[in-house]
């Protein structure tokens, strides 16, 4: 009887090797100069900052959902390594924590030395872009479980806020103003509903460009996940901030009850802030209606801040300096038993 190898069952150690020589230095562009690791090792090990008077911990894991079969479709990796970042910082930086690391997952059928380069270099990116550093990861190849050529990815983040600096909703009052800070398109939720109507239902292909998209609909949908750690990171160091939610899964409906006391409800101004053309291609086809497209997509706006009304202006203009398109879209109002905790008006 023929001997049989692990390369003849589908895992290629010598790929997996080739890769994470590939990978050294993207990895090590994540370092600050304070900084050094072992990359290979078998834990990553991490000094806490000083100057933490009563430091806790954050961690937020996540993953990137189906925008992965968009890259599939595309052939398209150098960027979803930035959205599996930034859907776990946008989580994490809704407490007020700063991101220290960052560890990644990937499974696939079959490792891709290149291919897989490229996811860790979009990674690499988001971490640069962050202010963390990646300190490890897990790259399993795993025949059998997975369709050939695809593959899955996971993040889990790490970070550090002082105990008087936790943002948590618990200071929200009736009066105070709801800021809504612009995301970049889908971000990375929405697309199993928006593949079935865009794709399966309607026939686009993604090398159209239906109006009103100004660049072809598969280059809408893999535009990067917005990230906003440094933009929500400096202005907790200067306001008040009550409570912030990352609109992610269950768009506005679902997120903003998160953060809010159970006896307030905001009611937020549709006409106060402009849809994304993606958005708008999707309201315009009329097969989603209203409360399942806030339910399910952020519609254009990617974070959310709720401050004291007499911050408002100081707010809008240091998120100016920063660059960041932000709007006024509600308010925080008192709540009777049965309502909603988000209402919609215009």
């Amino acid at each position: 009887m023929a001997k049989i190898s692990y390369k003849d069952s589908g895992v290629n150690i010598d790929a997996g090797n080739k890769f994470v020589d590939l990978i050294k230095p993207i990895v090590k562009s994540t370092f600050t100069k304070k900084f050094d690791n072992q990359i290979g090792s078998f834990s990553g090990l991490f000094p806490l900052p000083a100057g933490y008077k009563k430091p806790y911990l954050a961690s937020a894991a996540d993953g990137v959902g189906t925008k992965l079969k968009i890259a599939f479709m595309t052939g398209r990796f150098d960027t979803i390594g930035i959205d599996l970042v930034a859907m776990n910082v946008n989580d994490l930086i809704t407490c007020g924590a700063k991101p220290l690391f960052f560890l990644d997952y990937i499974a696939t059928s079959s490792i891709n030395p290149k291919q897989t380069a490229k996811i860790v270099k979009g990674i690499a990116s988001g971490c640069r872009q962050s202010g963390c550093v990646l300190l490890g990861g897990e790259t399993a190849e795993m025949p059998d479980i997975y369709r050939k050529n695809e593959f899955d990815l996971a993040g889990f983040v790490v970070g550090i806020v002082d105990k008087d600096r936790i943002i948590n909703g618990k200071d929200v009052n009736s009066g105070d103003i709801v800021i809504g800070l612009a995301s970049s398109g889908l971000h990375s939720n929405g697309y199993s509903l928006a593949r079935k109507l865009l794709l399966k239902k309607l026939k686009f292909n993604l090398d159209d460009k239906p109006s009103p998209l100004r660049r072809s609909l598969g280059s809408e949908l893999l535009v990067p996940t917005k990230i906003y750690v440094n933009t929500i990171l400096k202005l907790n160091e200067i306001f008040n901030l009550k409570a912030i939610a990352h609109i992610t899964g269950g768009g506005l409906i679902d997120n903003m009850p998160r953060v809010l006391p159970g006896k307030l409800k905001v009611q937020l101004d549709t006409k106060s802030w402009n849809m994304l053309p993606i958005f708008k291609l999707i309201d315009n086809t009329g097969m989603v209606d209203k409360h399942e497209m806030y339910r399910t997509f952020n519609c254009g706006i990617g974070m959310i801040i709720i401050i004291d009304s007499s911050q408002s202006s100081k707010v809008l203009n240091k998120l100016k300096k920063l660059n960041e398109r932000a709007f006024v879209i509600g308010e925080v109002v008192k709540r009777s038993k049965n309502d909603s905790q988000v209402e919609f008006v215009n």
